[in-house]
């Protein structure tokens, strides 16, 4: 079968779109025809290093994913649009016992400690592979598989979002900053987001931001104030790091949430321990989700409450186009692979 895979670590040149084996179906197992993968900054890091991830080379790139279901145990699934949930979880350690797979103590994810979805099969689970709603196509169902899901966890499982409270989220145009901006928008919330392009912040406006912020991470909390009458907000969405973790804290409503999934330029930024404890902050690290939350997840976009945007689809033959889209920043939404 045909997939992108790489041979080594570091930069695109590592990456080759050429014949792998076919994966064979096992029992209790789907194996589903891939149609259209997204590309997640995870991609960009096993690219360059996967550093800390167990994982042998070659590997199939790609986390997330959506196609057809050609075989199954139940014959009533072949046909199925399916999107795929990326953990592989034990179902016997106390976190999975506990209704908490995602925090499995043997979790393996696709893409990273095993062969992922940028391929033109893949076989999982049979509870891992999700239908689409008909309204979404494949690219939009691939989506949901990393940032949406991450998103849904940080906002409803961990931050416990309500109706009318105020969200920051940082970095809009981002898979996960956005995908925030739309569930909490779904949610009844007010919605505050930063960006160093005023382009982004212009279409983040457009697609139902309340405000953008356009600033230097040290001006962001004296914008914030001004559009909180100077109370904060209630909830931040973090996954950029460095200075902006300090940012972040300062725009935070006394006893305000945080949730975070990332360090994209830093990864030890000053504590502020004064701060959060003074101010009874929670702070709450996040990634990924549960496959019920994924369910939940799911649902809101059968009810029409959800649509992902794609920025930009490209063929498998140019994943390394697509990967250097990605790495400049340039995005809106998601980037998609097209088989």
């Amino acid at each position: 079968m045909k997939a992108a895979f790489m041979t080594g670590h570091g930069g695109n040149e590592v990456i080759v779109v050429g014949e792998r084996p076919t994966p064979q179906r096992q029992p209790g197992q789907v194996l589903v025809r891939m149609k259209a993968a997204t590309v997640n900054r995870v991609d960009l890091y096993m690219r360059d290093s996967g550093a800390g991830i167990t994982h042998a080379l070659p590997q199939i790139m790609g986390v997330d994913g959506a196609g057809v279901i050609e075989q199954a145990d139940d014959s009533a699934l072949i046909g199925r649009r399916v999107t795929i949930y990326p953990g592989l979880v034990c179902g016997s350690c106390e976190f999975c016992a506990r209704g908490e797979p995602v925090l499995c103590a043997r979790m393996r994810l696709l893409g990273e400690h095993c062969d992922g979805t940028m391929a033109e099969y893949v076989c999982v689970p049979t509870e891992n592979a999700f239908e689409i709603p008909d309204a979404l196509d494949f690219a939009q169902g691939a989506a949901l598989g990393v940032n949406y899901l991450t998103a849904w966890r940080m906002l409803f499982s961990k931050a416990k979002l309500q109706p009318g409270e105020t969200v920051l989220v940082f970095g809009i145009g981002g898979g996960v900053s956005f995908a925030a901006l739309q569930i909490a928008k779904a949610a009844g919330a007010r919605v505050i987001v930063t960006s160093r392009s005023a382009e982004k912040a212009n279409r983040a406006r457009a697609l139902g931001a309340d405000a953008a912020i356009d600033a230097p991470a040290d001006k962001i909390p004296a914008a914030v104030m001004e559009l909180t009458a100077g109370r904060g907000v209630d909830v931040v969405i973090e996954n950029i790091g460095g200075a902006m973790w300090s940012a972040a804290l300062k725009c935070l409503v006394r006893g305000g949430r945080i949730a975070t999934c990332g360090a994209t330029i830093g990864d030890n930024p000053s504590a502020d321990l004064r701060r959060v404890f003074i101010r009874q902050l929670q702070i709450f690290g996040s990634t990924l989700g549960n496959p019920d939350e994924f369910g939940q997840l799911i649902e809101w976009c059968a009810a029409g409450r959800i649509v992902p945007p794609i920025d930009v689809r490209y063929p498998l033959d140019q994943v390394r186009e697509a990967f250097s889209h990605l790495e400049a920043g340039e995005q809106f939404g998601k980037i998609a692979i097209d088989f």
